[in-house]
């Protein structure tokens, strides 16, 4: 396939994207996407290329006479945004180093709840779990992303001269051309999981050596405990099956597999805000399995209760989990 096929291929979906996609097409836009590398590229440049077209519609003409009337938002069908690809490659290319800055500089953000997925201005595409914040610092040396916090699937787009950097905590994950999950939340150790390629992690608040992390592998940091000194980054190898249960996220869905209940509640609370609370100490560390719909608390309470032989109270945006009457 042409790269000209690809991207006719990639504004087909970025145009799709933008009015909404089905689950059945979210899943059909990631076989997509994994079947060349190539379309992650060329996909990315397209919806760099629809957001900066909202911008510009959104803020109307720079230039003219104050009275020429505001240009209608521009449709983003296939054919708009390939011809707005060739109308904003030459303007940045005009623009120079600043032009690249104005596009390079972002940030990027999901609210509770939300799954969403954006593309940088370098081809790279970003796909964001619930309550993540990014911003992006690209220069013509160095792409970097700092994850306050969140979840995030970074699909990177090859570029040699330019490491992709990715700053979460006290991680530095740097990679040329990959996939791989960061994870950064509050009161959880730093994760970086490399789904393709290779990735290079590094601890930026001590001098130790970057360990190399390849595919279906995670590495863990080991923050202030004890062992930090010796091993500051632990790597463990997962099966592929594995990897991808940790990324149901991706379709809306939570896995288990082990996790203690008190465990699995509280990550229920990353994706909504009904409360779980488990009446009993006892209940907290029983072990749990299974895969459940993200923003359906009120099912998994009641499926894991069924199966502890517990029972649910469930009020005004709390669901108490307890032993069942005798």
């Amino acid at each position: 396939m042409t790269a000209h096929e690809i991207d006719l291929e990639a504004a087909d979906w970025a145009a799709k994207v933008d009015r909404g996609l089905s689950e059945d097409e979210q899943s059909d836009l990631e076989r997509w996407l994994a079947g060349d590398a190539r379309r992650v590229g060329a996909y990315g440049r397209i919806r760099a290329i629809a957001i900066q077209v909202e911008r510009v519609a959104a803020l109307g003409p720079l230039h003219g006479p104050r009275e020429a009337p505001c240009p209608q938002p521009l449709r983003p069908t296939r054919r708009n945004l390939l011809m707005a690809s060739g109308a904003i490659a030459a303007s940045v290319a005009a623009m120079g180093l600043g032009g690249w800055a104005w596009l390079s500089q972002q940030r990027f953000r999901t609210q509770k709840g939300q799954v969403r997925q954006f593309a940088f201005s370098d081809g790279s595409v970003v796909t964001l779990n619930t309550e993540s914040d990014l911003t992006t610092n690209f220069s013509k040396d160095r792409r970097e992303i700092r994850l306050k916090r969140g979840e995030a699937l970074f699909d990177v787009a090859h570029d040699e001269t330019r490491p992709f950097v990715v700053v979460a905590g006290a991680i530095e994950a740097r990679a040329i051309g990959t996939s791989f999950v960061v994870r950064c939340l509050s009161g959880e150790a730093t994760q970086v999981l490399v789904r393709e390629g290779i990735v290079e992690v590094v601890q930026t608040d001590r001098a130790s050596p970057p360990r190399r992390v390849t595919a279906n592998m995670r590495a863990i940091d080991a923050g202030d405990a004890a062992q930090a000194l010796a091993a500051p980054i632990s790597v463990e190898s997962l099966s592929h099956v594995a990897v991808q249960r940790a990324l149901a996220w991706r379709e809306g869905r939570i896995v288990f597999e082990g996790e203690t209940l008190e465990r699995a509640a509280a990550e229920f609370g990353r994706y909504s805000d009904i409360q779980i609370i488990l009446d009993d100490p006892a209940l907290a560390t029983e072990e749990i399995a299974g895969l459940y719909q993200a923003n359906d608390p009120i099912e998994f309470a009641k499926s894991v209760a069924l199966s502890l032989r517990a029972e649910t109270v469930i009020g005004n945006g709390v669901i108490h989990i307890r032993k069942a009457s005798s």
